[in-house]
């Protein structure tokens, strides 16, 4: 990960730890994960979006994702490649409800892990503009 991305380490000598590991690595982000698939799973709106009958395989890759972008393990770009996130939602209308709703369902995600209020700051700001950036429909 390029110096200054979020998850990378910091530039400061002596200091290794990432995001990642400052909120709790893997068990943290599969909480995370977890919580927000919990209400995708119930979502009238997004749930259609899932075509995979079982959620399992969409949780695993965003998890997989967040732990990559925040400093931990490279999964991700191992087994899928560059992330491309606005390429991989053009095939859904991702609408400002939609959006809406995602962040309703990361809210209640975000809360369920009890972050330090600075890394709750931090990742709800990265998830809202993550969401904002995915709308690609008016309706």
């Amino acid at each position: 990960m390029p110096a200054g991305s979020p998850g990378a380490a910091p530039a400061v000598p002596g200091i290794t730890e990432t995001f990642y590991d400052a909120v709790g690595g893997h068990e943290t982000f599969a909480k995370l994960v977890h919580v927000f698939y919990q209400g995708i799973a119930e979502d009238e709106i997004l749930r259609p979006m899932y075509p995979d009958e079982d959620l399992g395989p969409a949780e695993r890759r965003m998890t997989m994702f967040l732990e990559q972008y925040w400093g931990g393990p490279r999964t991700y770009l191992e087994e899928r490649g560059h992330p491309r996130l606005r390429m991989r939602h053009m095939p859904f209308a991702v609408t400002p409800a939609a959006r809406d709703r995602w962040l309703l369902h990361m809210r209640a995600a975000v809360d369920a892990v009890e972050l330090s209020p600075l890394h709750e700051a931090t990742l709800w700001d990265y998830l809202e503009r993550a969401a904002h950036s995915l709308v690609n429909s008016g309706d």
